[in-house]
Formats: structure tokens, sequence, C-alpha cells
């Protein structure tokens, strides 16, 4: 087999170790879902020891609101630290270390109830997403730095299916006959403790990356004995002079901070390009359904609403595998554009039945295949390729902070979708998914004229092809400008 498309135990138990991460955020993402009657329940009984007195309906909308996007909150701050430990600690160390803040998430939720307190509820949401913002960045930077070019793609989808996992065992989990009732719910948010444990013990017996060990360390025995590790071969001379040839990009670059990656004009198209990709798959409207999906299928008149998001769970998990295998043959941008287009026609129909579900009673069943629809398309592609990209977008000087950016940008739109779409629900009612139809149509223009084909190509090749765009308006830039983006000295 070619060692560029071999799956060695090494680099199978490294992509493990990491993923968990992801698994956790979307745990996390999907755990407040089915518990919030119960949640809310306990809002008001804690409201009336306080106080006396029921908790008014708006407060208890604004309390729930807060709980849910605090976790969006917690990862928009993160998510601009993530330079600052994968330059300084390494992918590997930076990955365990974050353990601390989900251990101290679980303890602040798992206790709540006990301490009748939903203040630790909200900090504990807030903490959790410090700890999965850092993931967000520290995940796909790691797997896609160990991965193979050939199975670059399909090993960053895993990052995906991580999270979507993590969605579908929190909805299983919060069925009121496992932990989604007034006794368990403690322990259904305080779960995310075991992962934590699974991640911490596991880690230390993953390599570091060999990119980082080359290029920020100067350890080239190191690194070459872990990059034969990960590919199961004593020839490791490809990897090794790619990575070389992107520690010498990086001997001319200077060191590029978020600021830098905005004033300088040579990374205005891939910094651009990271920012929409993030902005699609989070405005897309894929959190409102993953954090209100119980509530939209009561609303389409579904009998056991909890079941159709299990349902939408099994779904999401399905097509993230489908989309695992399929990413290195069709291509990055092809599954984008497919997605997105896929995406818009399937929020017009969801649309049609919920707005017509009064006249036609059976409309409740299309809402149910509208939703499947929507998340299917949203996994083939909006979902996993703007996570793994943008790694690929940025050589290594100017990757930390431009994962910082577009990690930032996503966070900062999901907490738009968290805290306004019960809002914009109750204005818009059933013709609330025309917003996020109109903002996919956007989304899917953009892709097709902007988004380049990154499949197959190695980091140093990607970058050139910006390079080259950069050197077409070489006259308006200095000679230090050139070098900070890795272009060739004779431009």
């Amino acid at each position: 087999m070619d060692p560029g498309k071999q799956i060695t135990f090494p680099l199978l138990m490294s992509v493990g170790a990491a993923v968990i991460g992801s698994l956790q955020f979307g745990y996390n993402t999907g755990v407040i879902n089915a518990p919030q009657k119960i949640i809310e329940k306990f809002i008001n009984e804690t409201y009336v020891e306080r106080y006396n007195e029921p908790i008014p309906e708006a407060s208890l909308t604004a309390i729930w609101s807060i709980a849910v996007s605090m976790f969006s909150v917690g990862g928009i701050f993160s998510s601009f630290s993530v330079g600052f430990f994968v330059n300084r600690l390494g992918r590997r160390n930076s990955m365990l270390i974050a353990n601390v803040l989900a251990f101290i998430s679980a303890a602040l939720m798992g206790f709540s109830k006990m301490a009748s307190s939903w203040e630790m509820l909200i900090i504990g949401r807030f903490i959790v997403g410090l700890y999965s913002g850092l993931c967000t960045g520290f995940v796909p930077m790691y797997v896609g730095e160990i991965s193979p070019t050939a199975l670059r793609g399909a090993l960053g989808t895993l990052h995906q299916l991580g999270i979507v996992v993590g969605i579908l065992i929190a909805q299983v989990f919060g069925l009121e006959m496992i932990m989604g009732n007034d006794d368990y719910w403690p322990l259904l948010l305080g779960f995310l403790f075991i992962p934590a444990v699974i991640q911490t013990v596991v880690l230390p017996f993953c390599p570091e990356s060999p990119r980082f060990l080359l290029i920020n360390r100067n350890e080239e025995n190191k690194a070459k004995t872990v990059m034969k590790k990960l590919r199961g071969t004593t020839d490791v001379s490809n990897d090794m002079q790619e990575m070389k040839e992107e520690s010498r990009q990086m001997m001319r670059e200077k060191k590029v901070t978020i600021l830098e990656l905005f004033r300088s004009p040579l990374y205005r198209q891939p910094i651009i390009i990271a920012i929409i990709l993030q902005l699609s798959q989070q405005l897309s409207g894929i959190n409102a359904v993953f954090y209100f999906s119980t509530r939209i299928f009561e609303n389409a008149g579904v009998a056991q609403p909890i079941y159709a998001t299990i349902g939408a769970g099994v779904v999401n998990t399905a097509f993230t595998v489908v989309s695992v295998f399929v990413v290195e043959r069709a291509g990055r941008r092809s599954l984008h554009l497919l997605g997105l287009m896929g995406m818009a026609g399937s929020a017009v129909l969801m649309t049609i039945a919920l707005a017509l579900l009064e006249q036609f009673k059976w409309m409740s069943y299309l809402s149910i295949v509208a939703i499947f629809a929507f998340v299917a398309f949203f996994e083939l592609g909006p979902g996993p390729i703007p996570w793994f990209i943008v790694a690929e977008l940025f050589s290594q000087g100017p990757r930390p902070s431009a994962m910082a950016v577009a990690g930032c940008s996503n966070w900062i739109a999901n907490f738009i979708v968290g805290m306004s779409f019960q809002y914009v629900e109750k204005l818009c009612g059933p013709y609330v998914f025309i917003i996020f139809t109109i903002l996919l149509l956007i989304f899917f223009i953009f892709t097709y004229f902007k988004v380049p084909e990154t499949r197959g190509r190695t980091f140093d090749d990607i970058s050139a092809g910006f390079r080259q765009t950069a050197s077409a308006g070489a006259i308006k830039h200095s000679p230090e400008e050139l070098n900070s983006l890795g272009a060739d000295s004779q431009l």
C-alpha cells in the first residue's frame, strides 16, 4: 500500500484521541436541547425559593437564552487563544491542558441543582465553551498536520464526525428514560467529565505534531522519528522534504499576528474565504435545528418530538460518514456547493410545510423530511469542510492566527443564532427559515466564484496559488510584504 494512503495504528490512535475534543464540542452543543423544559422548571423552582413568586416568562426566556448562548461566548473568547497555546506548548500538550476546563465545567453544571443555582449552570456553560473554542482550533490543526496529504480531507472530516456523534449521544442520553428527567439532568450535563478523563489518559501516548517539532522547535530528528511512526515506514523523505520547504518559507516569513492578517493585502483573499466559510456553516441555520429541534418538531405537530430529534441526529451522523469517504473524490469546493444548495432547497420545503400545517396536518411529516434533508446536505459540505480547509489555505506562519480568526467568526455566528433564534422565530413564525435560505444562496455564490479547490494539494502548493495572485500586484507591495507570504524573491 502507498505509505501516503496508509492508516497506521499510531495515526489512528492520535486522530481518535484528538477527536474526543470534537465529540465534547458536539455533546455540549446538543445536550441543552432535550431537557429544556426540565431545566426551565428547575430555574422556576429556584426563583420561587428565592423570591416566593413564579419567574416572569420574559425572565425565564432570557435566562434560558443566556444559558444556551454562554457556550458560544466562551468559544468566542478562547478561540483567540489558540495560537498562543499551540505555538508555545505544541498541539498535543495544548489539547491535554484544555481538559482542566472540561473538569471544572462538569463540576459546576453537575452540582448546579444541588446548590440551587442556575448561575452555576450558566458559568459551567461558559467554561465548557472556553474548552470547546480551544478544541475547534487544536483538533483540526493537529489532525491536518499529522495526516498524509492524500488522506488529509478524509481524516479532517473526522473532526465533524466527532461533533455529530457527540450531538447524537447527547440526544439519546437526553431521553427522559435515561438522563433527561428531574433526577438525572445534572448528570447529563456533567457527563463530559468521562470523555475528558479518557482523553487525558490517551493523549500522552500520542506523538506531537511533526510539523511543530521541525518548524517551531527545529527538532528534525525527533520529527523524523514521529513521522516514521505515523506513516509506518522508514522512507518519509517526501514528508520531510515538504516540511523543510515549509520551514524555509517560514524563515522568509515574519511572524503573522491577527492584526497583520487583516492589514496586509496579501492575506486578504484567504482570510476572507476562511471567515465566509465559517459563517456559511453557522448562519446556514443548522444550529437553530441543533439547539431547538425538539421545539420545532413540537410546533410542527409531531407526536414524539424527541424521537424525531434523535432521528435527525442519526441522519446527521450517517451523512458525515458519507462525507469522510467522498471528500477526497468529489473535492471540497464541489461538496460545499452541493451542500449549500441542498440546504437552501430543504429550508424552502421546511417553510412550506410549517406555513401550511394548520390546513394540512400531514405537513408535519413533510417538515420531518425537510429537516432530515437539511441536516444531510449540511454534513456533505458546510459541516466538515470549513473546519479543515482553513488549515489548508495558510502556511505554517499565519496558520495559527488564521485558525483563531476563523474560529472566532464561527463562534460569533453561533452565538448570534443561539441568542436570537427564539425571538426571531416568534416574530417570523413559520417563515423564519426564509432568512437562512437567502443567506445560503449568498454563500453559494461566494463559494462558486471565490473558493479554490484544495483536494490533493500540499500546504505549500495551496499557498503558492495565493502568492501568484498577490504577485500580480507586486508593484503595490514591498519585498518584505511579499516574503511574508512566502513569495519567491525574484517576483
